[in-house]
């Protein structure tokens, strides 16, 4: 009989290192995993993909670069086995998530829960709001909701999303919790 997903996440270790120039292999193919329908649409041959793929992760690349230039880009690795990347910027008053993408095997296991459980301990401890954009369609919005981010805003293609320390969830709208320290506040007179 499989392990269910919460004896697996009881024996894994999950744990997070920085990436190196030696790891860009890595990081393509994690990244091409996540255009790979996408493209399989267009009819390319896998020349022209991982053409595309490469110019596609180079500029992804220099605008991160250039957008959190103090951000981390990390490898995820389960009991030592690479399965996955993310990129998250620290500023003054946020912890943003710039990225993160496992390969196609690993997810829906419970480890990008782990990941963002990591970070929200994160923001917790510091007093930080987690901020990110997800894919208008993408599954791992369900995830984010489901773990307390609100949609704050966006565009036609990304819906921005954010958690924050003192919110609380009262049928999906965020009330602030001074809200239950004055029973009054928010009340018509």
């Amino acid at each position: 009989m499989a392990p269910t997903k919460n004896e697996e996440a009881s024996s894994r270790r999950i744990s997070l290192r920085l990436a190196s120039a030696s790891d860009n292999e890595f990081l393509i193919r994690v990244y091409a995993s996540t255009r790979r329908e996408e493209m399989a649409s267009w009819g390319w041959d896998l020349g022209q993909q991982a053409s595309f793929v490469r110019m596609q992760f180079d500029a992804r690349h220099r605008g991160y670069e250039a957008t959190y230039p103090s951000a981390e880009n990390s490898v995820v690795s389960v009991d030592d086995t690479p399965v996955g990347s993310i990129i998250v910027f620290r500023g003054s008053n946020e912890i943003r998530i710039v990225d993160v993408a496992l390969l196609p095997e690993f997810r829906g296991r419970g480890i990008g829960e782990e990941l963002i459980g990591m970070l929200i301990s994160e923001g917790a401890r510091s007093g930080s709001a987690l901020r990110l954009n997800v894919l208008r369609g993408n599954p791992a919005a369900h995830l984010y909701e489901r773990l307390g981010f609100i949609a704050k805003g966006g565009d036609a293609l990304y819906c921005e999303m954010e958690w924050v320390p003192t919110q609380v969830q009262v049928r999906g709208a965020a009330v602030s919790t001074s809200l239950e320290k004055d029973p009054n506040a928010g009340k018509s007179k």
